[in-house]
């Protein structure tokens, strides 16, 4: 039986009863779930309220599509799942004025898992407390994440929320400093602002930025002055200089 998508096999459960003990079992590890279309009975049924209670992402497709992500015997299911496991928020929020450098960074909808992983990696290097990634409309943190991170993303906390405007709210009420990454008119250059901690980063999505309802969360928006006329760096590059900032002023 052949796996044809471009991930690792280990990131690729499939059959009904696998499923289903994964469902019941370890449900944030589930970062896709494909059913096929035409196969619904009662446990498929019951497989899609069980998505909807824990949020998971699914999707009800042809024999073919499904065929193309595992050719074998799948039984009609197929989970994408997470090459890594997770902490809470909460969690992260607890500890982090206790990192060597204590900054939290938040991922809104940053989509290429290799700029994840080079974040990761210049995060965890760097000493800070954690990675925050929606659940939703992220990218996939399976082993070709892991694998640019040079696997930095399987010792650094990361905390998978549902609403990441609700998680920046709840931090803010802690007293939390909060900056975003942007080029708004109100954005200052971030060798001009004192950055204080215990403090989180939002980065945007690379091609739309931090969403409207995520930057209103911000308290401070920041970014890199260029010197010469340039379009932009990736979010990985802006991100690597921006933590070195934190790291330079925080520590």
């Amino acid at each position: 039986m052949k796996n044809n998508s471009q991930e690792d096999e280990n990131s690729i459960i499939v059959g009904r009863k696998p499923v289903q003990e994964l469902l019941l079992n370890d449900p944030k590890s589930i970062d896709m779930l494909y059913i096929q279309k035409g196969r619904q009975d009662k446990n498929f049924e019951r497989t899609i309220e069980r998505c909807k209670k824990f949020g998971i992402k699914y999707k009800i497709g042809e024999k073919e599509e499904l065929a193309r992500i595992f050719s074998g015997n799948h039984q009609g299911l197929i989970a994408k799942v997470a090459a890594l496991s997770f902490v809470d928020f909460d969690e992260l929020l607890a500890g982090l004025s206790e990192a060597p450098l204590p900054l939290l960074v938040v991922l809104d909808q940053v989509q290429d898992p290799g700029n994840v992983g080079t974040l990761a990696r210049t995060l965890y290097s760097l000493g800070g407390a954690g990675l925050v990634v929606a659940r939703h409309g992220a990218a996939f943190l399976g082993p070709g994440a892991v694998k640019a991170s040079a696997g930095a993303l399987t010792k650094l906390p990361i905390a998978r929320v549902s609403n990441i405007s609700q998680a920046l709210d709840k931090a803010l009420d802690m007293g939390i400093n909060t900056y975003g990454a942007g080029l708004a008119d109100d954005s200052n250059p971030v060798y001009d602002v004192k950055l204080t901690g215990p403090a989180i980063l939002v980065l945007g999505n690379e091609e739309k930025g931090i969403r409207l309802g995520v930057e209103k969360r911000c308290q401070e928006l920041i970014h890199i002055p260029f010197r010469r006329e340039f379009d932009s760096l990736n979010v990985a590059q802006a991100g690597a200089i921006l933590i070195s900032e934190f790291s330079r002023n925080l520590v």
